[in-house]
């Protein structure tokens, strides 16, 4: 009889643990994304008491965070609160090591920032750093909070997301894992997991009369910045005969009228870490496919006295740079990333190699060719991809910037309006600062027969830092009830410029974890949270919801 009792035990362990699925994964909130949202986002879950895991389609984590974007875009830093401050103090304490500074010595590193020294010392916060060094914060995370992230994990796009009703249940990736969780956030650049859960959105520039914004839609003959063509430059082939065809990366549509939507977005580019100590430093590489006629219009900006090479060589620790895109013809591959938001993995692929070859060539281009000036050649070759950098990818950053893709129109749209302060926001869960910024969108011929670029804008908020409401990190309660989106938020396209700010991200990362928390301890949906009760929540975690007094 007990032998028996013993063998029918077995039987019902061996069936259980064969009926098992290793590919069924379960917690409280799952975090789709691997940017610097997603990790603080994990981190606040965790604090939270709640289970999660990070269902990340990266290998690195940190998104831009850790992808190049070390000169950090930072604005009123006094608004950047809650885990995004300690982000930023825990490179504090990176660099307050002589050993980080392998490079040059730490008296001899500028320290020049966005507004503030580089190394706030009274405010014990690091605001430019390497990429390396952001990627191990990010890490440190992780293992710190023994946060479980399954890296290269990719949503089934078609078909991975199951819904009962106005809730997802669990998404299934590409590997065919399946992630069951009571509340969602999509942390991704593109918002993949809100459009495949039926979230509306929108991609490209509203038209101005949408919100009654006067810096949306399309923006002929508004120049800011130095982003485009201060001299009379042709766009042909052969200059001045339209019938010989247009030089490469021009548009030959038209433009659209001033203030009209449009379905483009801006331009993408990857933010280089480039070094000149000679040690550290790999020569541009010449791409299989080097084609120097692509970069005719530089030569004719060259040749027309421009002289702004080196402009946004912005200096990061341990003589190296955060390059970013600075003139008429840059790093930006403006017009080449309209279908990049909705397009397939396989497309979105494609997408990143063609930046990767027209940046890897034009920064060859810059290096070798007899076109460009000597000076400027000269100076180039002191400059080279920095060796000890993303290197497990040829020192090139593994993340291409993704300035704007979907954005959400969820319960309440952020406007240029309420970056103006000129609307009251009774539901703040953090704050944002930065200039309404677009890189440029297209580059046409004017009727005069010349070239230049459009839709290029940069503008102050006009009364500082700005509140940034809870409505707009969620959908509309009869499409999703337990999602959240606080990278792909819901913001017009203007106001998402200045929103788009990684410090930003962080911060909409936390706020919409705590939110998650409230909503499970109290059984509702997202939209149903009680404010008051986030409020005390974001408070203790010291958000900012006010800009402080001076």
């Amino acid at each position: 009889m007990i032998r028996a009792i013993f063998l029918f035990l077995l039987l019902c362990c061996h069936l259980a643990c064969s009926t098992s699925d290793p590919n069924a994964h379960e917690a409280d909130l799952i975090v789709y994304g691997g940017t610097s949202a997603a990790v603080i986002a994990a981190v606040q879950a965790t604090k939270s008491g709640k289970s999660v895991i990070v269902v990340s389609p990266d290998q690195h984590l940190g998104g831009l965070s850790s992808g190049g974007l070390g000169f950090t875009d930072t604005g009123d830093k006094s608004v950047i609160g809650g885990l995004a401050r300690d982000f930023y103090h825990r490179l504090y304490l990176h660099y307050a090591d002589s050993a980080a500074w392998r490079w040059e010595r730490r008296a001899d590193y500028g320290n020049a920032g966005q507004g503030t020294p580089a190394i706030d010392g009274d405010a014990r916060t690091m605001w430019i750093f390497e990429p390396h060094v952001a990627e191990n914060v990010f890490e440190d995370y992780v293992k710190e909070y023994a946060i479980d992230v399954h890296r290269d994990e990719w949503l089934d796009r078609e078909t991975g997301v199951e819904k009962e009703g106005d809730r997802i249940v669990s998404i299934t990736t590409l590997s065919g894992k399946t992630y069951r969780g009571k509340m969602f956030i999509d942390a991704t650049y593109e918002g993949d997991l809100m459009a495949a859960a039926g979230v509306r959105y929108h991609v490209g520039r509203e038209a101005g009369s949408v919100y009654g914004e006067q810096w949306n839609g399309v923006q002929t003959g508004v120049l800011h910045h130095r982003h485009w063509f201060m001299s009379d430059i042709s766009p042909y082939k052969i200059p001045g005969d339209s019938a010989s065809g247009l030089l490469f990366g021009v548009s030959d549509e038209h433009p659209g009228e001033y203030g009209e939507g449009d379905h483009r977005v801006q331009a993408y580019c990857f933010r280089m870490c480039l070094s000149n100590h000679p040690d550290n430093r790999v020569a541009f590489p010449k791409p299989d496919n080097y084609t120097p006629e692509n970069y005719e219009l530089l030569a004719r900006v060259f040749a027309a006295g421009w002289r702004e090479t080196f402009d946004k060589f912005d200096i990061i620790p341990n003589k190296k740079t955060d390059t970013n895109n600075h003139g008429p013809f840059s790093t930006d591959f403006i017009g080449m990333s309209y279908d990049y938001p909705e397009a397939s993995y396989e497309r979105r692929k494609e997408i990143i190699k063609e930046h990767e070859d027209y940046q890897k060539g034009l920064m060859y281009f810059l290096a070798n060719d007899p076109k460009v000036p000597e000076e400027v050649r000269t100076e180039m070759a002191q400059w080279g991809l920095a060796k000890d950098e993303f290197t497990d990818n040829g020192n090139w950053p593994h993340q291409l910037y993704i300035r704007e893709a979907r954005r959400m129109v969820g319960q309440y749209v952020m406007t240029e309006h309420d970056t103006f302060s000129e609307r009251e926001i009774a539901d703040p869960v953090g704050m944002g600062s930065y200039t309404l910024d677009s890189h440029n969108v297209q580059r046409y011929v004017k009727d005069d027969g010349f070239v230049q670029n459009e839709g290029d804008i940069g503008v102050s908020t006009k009364k500082g830092p700005y509140q940034i409401s809870y409505g707009s990190l969620v959908p509309k309660k009869e499409e999703c009830t337990n999602l959240l989106v606080p990278v792909c938020l819901s913001s017009s396209h203007i106001a998402f410029g200045s929103i788009r700010m990684e410090p930003v991200f962080m911060i909409l990362g936390q706020s919409a974890a705590l939110a998650a928390s409230l909503a499970i301890d109290n059984q509702v949906g997202v939209q149903d949270v009680e404010y008051a009760a986030l409020e005390e929540q974001l408070l203790t975690e010291k958000q900012v919801l006010i800009k402080p007094a001076n």
